[in-house]
């Protein structure tokens, strides 16, 4: 059995246990050759689905990993599709990627062993399950997905067929978040009571295209049908695709969802509420009038079992602040954290105190994680219970109503209305199965 054929068997078995005869011959990197094209014999080979805004960036991260081999790229907008597959035969000076307007056709391909995916919300689900049951491990976009029932769904999927699960929440690999988590785990401002949860701005047009929402006929490059897939049928408009889809409620939405995959993780982490989630959500917000209908400004409450709570809304600075005990405070956010008092920020943890995982490269901890198995940084029900803090929230801003939320069952009590929300019908011929 070669290396590809024992990581697929991997969780294919009864409780998820494969068993191998035999030990394993360990041999030494250099043996097995590294470069611009990895030996065979110790060679991740993925496909990317998806090169837009992130999917590209996404590429460009595996294309520096050594021992990574990129092969097949998939999106439904050839121009996006062209310079994926360019890009990586540049990288390798061949002409080995081939490229695919159906995601279906790279996952059959039977070479592959992972993928990495950057797809509209609506689209996260399908293929990531479809993934999963051809064996092979996947590096996902946040937020996991668009509503909590499609997350459940990815996370039982990933657990039915052993798979390895990245969720793209990359803040987890730099060392202010992790200095800052670990401060706060570790109880140096006390006993955590509220955390505010921020990103400014308000809406904004993501690209040139926002003020083009008259409908018109799909560009020929765009395969407008397969872009849709599983989301109600609309006319095309260019304010419609790229960027703009997260102001749209079919796709996405709106700030709220699209941020909590990175800072609300960052409190999950800290506080331990990996796998757990609030047991009320209270939402208001506010609505623009035209085309896109998520709220433009938003402000979220989420309470939890043990009394903490947190605060999401558009209205704070961007970033996360712990408050603690007799007035101590961390603050991290992107390049750096601050401390109330600022002493604090130099504080050492010892060897006997909680260590979190370090990481300076999230896709390296994905590919490290694809070949020892264990989980990564971000796996699947740890990015869904993240999604499902954002999902939920917009569910009580929609209905008006505060979210009673049982985290064990996943289920809204005593609100028939509000729990419609948790899933969506999907447009024929696609189905969410596991």
């Amino acid at each position: 059995m070669n290396r590809r054929d024992f990581l697929k068997q991997i969780g294919r078995g009864a409780a998820g246990v494969a068993v191998v005869a035999g030990a394993p011959t360990i041999v030494p990197a250099e043996v097995l050759g590294r470069g611009k094209r990895p030996a065979p014999s110790n060679r991740i080979v993925m496909g990317a689905i998806g090169n837009g805004w992130m999917g590209a960036g996404n590429i460009s991260g595996f294309l520096n990993i050594d021992g990574v081999q990129l092969v097949a790229v998939a999106d439904v907008y050839k121009p996006h599709l062209k310079s994926g597959v360019a890009k990586i035969n540049e990288r390798y000076q061949n002409k080995d990627c081939k490229g695919y307007r159906d995601f279906r056709e790279l996952l059959d391909r039977g070479d592959l062993d992972a993928v990495t995916m950057a797809l509209p919300d609506h689209w996260h689900a399908i293929p990531a399950i479809m993934a999963a049951q051809r064996g092979l491990d996947v590096y996902g976009e946040k937020p996991l997905s668009r509503t909590v029932r499609e997350g459940r769904a990815m996370c039982d999927a990933m657990q039915r067929y052993g798979r390895i699960w990245q969720t793209g929440s990359w803040q987890r690999s730099r060392d202010n978040f992790r200095q800052a988590c670990e401060l706060v785990l570790n109880g140096r401002i006390g006993k955590v009571k509220h955390v505010d949860i921020g990103w400014g701005g308000g809406l904004t047009d993501f690209a040139k295209t926002a003020h083009l929402t008259e409908p018109s006929e799909p560009p020929s490059e765009l395969d407008y049908d397969m872009w849709l897939g599983p989301a109600p049928w609309e006319p095309y408009c260019p304010a419609r695709l790229h960027k703009n889809w997260r102001l749209l409620l079919d796709y996405g939405g709106g700030l709220l969802t699209d941020w909590v995959g990175h800072h609300a993780d960052i409190a999950n982490w800290a506080l331990g509420f990996d796998r757990t989630g609030p047991v009320e959500i209270k939402g208001t917000g506010n609505f623009q009038p035209g085309l896109y209908d998520v709220p433009e400004h938003f402000d979220v409450t989420c309470t939890f079992a043990n009394g903490v709570t947190y605060r999401i809304t558009d209205k704070f600075e961007n970033g996360v602040k712990f408050y603690g005990e007799d007035g101590k405070t961390i603050f991290v956010t992107r390049g750096d954290f601050k401390t109330d008092p600022v002493e604090l920020k130099n504080e050492v943890i010892g060897p006997e105190e909680i260590r979190l995982t370090r990481s300076t490269d999230h896709y390296q901890n994905f590919i490290d994680c694809v070949r020892s198995r264990q989980e990564t940084l971000t796996p699947c029900e740890v990015g869904h219970r993240s999604a499902s803090i954002g999902n939920l929230g917009l569910i009580s801003i929609l209905t008006g109503r505060t979210i009673k939320w049982d985290p064990e069952k996943e289920t809204i009590k005593n609100d028939e209305e509000a729990s419609r929300l948790l899933g969506r019908s999907m447009r024929s011929p696609w189905t969410l199965t596991v």
